[in-house]
């Protein structure tokens, strides 16, 4: 049955053609699982495609809902936590594949005559694909994503000439708002994937007419010669299945919490971008006063000018073997040294911070909001009508007798004045996490 409906499709579509176009090109020197991690970009896009449209069903792109909606998506919508897990592990998995990608491309000299463009195409969809973090990242309209996106936003506008209007440009007016978030939402659902899908189609056009470069060894390339399907097709396979599961597994197990509710008036809040953005961070805090243009600007378009004429500053044009191209692999392992050693510093730093559990953060955020410090008090501050909670972490370790309390006082303390709240499961967590944590320091 499943022959005879292809047979008719492939009357009318011509599908036997285009199963020979896209399945039997031939991989000079053999299939490889050096060259899976075009595939595995193509994948995560489409993942990433995929349960962006499954969120964007539930988000709502205003500052008075962006943040509820994420909230709700989180913990009422079936699987919402698992689809935007997903999603956000999945922007990290996409900017490692595009990066292996690059240097592998970048090691076995596939750059070189006849690939240039090509390698142009790629350079400006790694851009694309850091752009897509970008506007991505304001979205929670939590603190994080704010003071992230000022940052952001504000490095942009020490570029001369135009740095103000690009500013206003990118927030839709003097500061940033709603019309900042509108924006971001559009250039993220709708501008960055056509870009990036015409990009892809580009780049598989010219992969299409210049052939894949096989390996750097030219006797070993012309020697053997293997089809796309079935080896090479079936070790992308394989690796798109294990970097699903692993997305899987992170989306499940290490969750993505958000942070307190944007709040423009609370200047005093440092906020730490993704770990692909980190080594710029680091950068940045280490160049300041009239130097400051250097890292905002100057040294990104250099790095950028440099990326897509790449193959014609190489000199040695036939030359492919890393071992021969000894100027270009200093200036990438340069490159690269320097990039990781920022991000391992900051990564140290970041780690070297005492920080406190979000859950635990919100906790007394909903402490404060509740007011119930006008009847407790904490360490000196608060009032004396109910019990003081200073070491109530310690008096009180259950966490079930906390979420009964606060869901029925009556319940665990007859005789108790304290109201019932009404509090969701999430903020019930907080709040007794909070609670929890007030003890005395061992």
């Amino acid at each position: 049955m499943a022959s005879r409906i292809y047979a008719w499709l492939d009357s009318r579509l011509k599908l036997t053609s285009l199963e020979e176009t896209l399945l039997d090109e031939p991989i000079p020197g053999g299939a490889s699982w050096i060259y899976v991690f075009g595939s595995a970009t193509l994948f995560l896009f489409v993942l990433q495609a995929v349960t962006g449209m499954f969120l964007a069903v539930y988000y709502a792109p205003t500052p008075d809902h962006a943040y509820d909606s994420v909230q709700y998506i989180e913990q009422q919508v079936s699987f919402g936590w698992f689809v935007r897990g997903l999603h956000h592990w999945g922007a990290s998995g996409m900017v490692i594949a595009v990066g292996l990608h690059m240097l592998q491309v970048f090691l076995y000299g596939a750059f070189k005559p006849p690939r240039e463009m090509m390698w142009m195409v790629g350079v400006v969809l790694f851009l694309l694909v850091m752009a897509f973090a970008f506007t991505g990242y304001l979205l929670p309209w939590d603190q994080t994503a704010y003071w992230a996106t000022q940052v952001g936003i504000n490095m942009v506008g020490t570029v001369p000439l135009v740095g103000d209007l690009l500013v206003k440009v990118m927030r839709g007016g003097e500061t940033l708002g709603a019309l900042t978030l509108s924006r971001f939402f559009a250039v993220h659902v709708l501008f960055l994937p056509a870009l990036i899908v015409s990009g892809i189609l580009l780049h598989l056009f010219i992969l299409r007419r210049v052939g894949p470069a096989g390996p750097w060894d030219e006797r070993k390339a012309a020697a053997v010669s293997e089809r796309f399907h079935p080896r090479q097709v079936f070790m992308d396979a394989v690796v798109m299945v294990c970097v699903f599961l692993v997305l899987a597994f992170l989306a499940t197990f290490v969750p993505f919490p958000l942070a307190d509710k944007a709040n423009p008036s609370d200047t005093s809040f440092v906020p730490i971008p993704e770990w692909y953005f980190l080594f710029y961070y680091e950068l940045l805090k280490h160049i300041h006063g009239p130097l400051e243009p250097l890292a905002t600007w100057v040294l990104p378009a250099i790095v950028i000018v440099v990326m897509l004429l790449w193959p014609f500053l190489d000199r040695q044009k036939a030359v492919r073997a890393p071992a021969s191209r000894p100027m270009g692999m200093a200036i990438g392992a340069v490159f690269l040294i320097t990039v990781f050693s920022l991000l391992g510093i900051s990564l140290k730093n970041l780690y070297g911070m005492k920080r406190t559990d979000p859950g635990i953060a919100h906790g007394q955020t909903l402490f404060a909001n509740l007011g119930c410090a006008g009847c407790h008090r904490i360490h000196g501050n608060g009032g004396a009508i109910g019990p003081d909670l200073s070491y109530v972490g310690d008096a009180r370790p259950d966490r079930e007798w906390h979420i009964k309390h606060f869901l029925d006082p009556q319940s665990v303390s007859p005789g108790s004045i304290m109201p019932k709240f009404p509090l969701t499961e999430a903020e019930l967590q907080d709040l007794t996490s909070y609670m929890l944590s007030l003890k005395r320091a061992s």
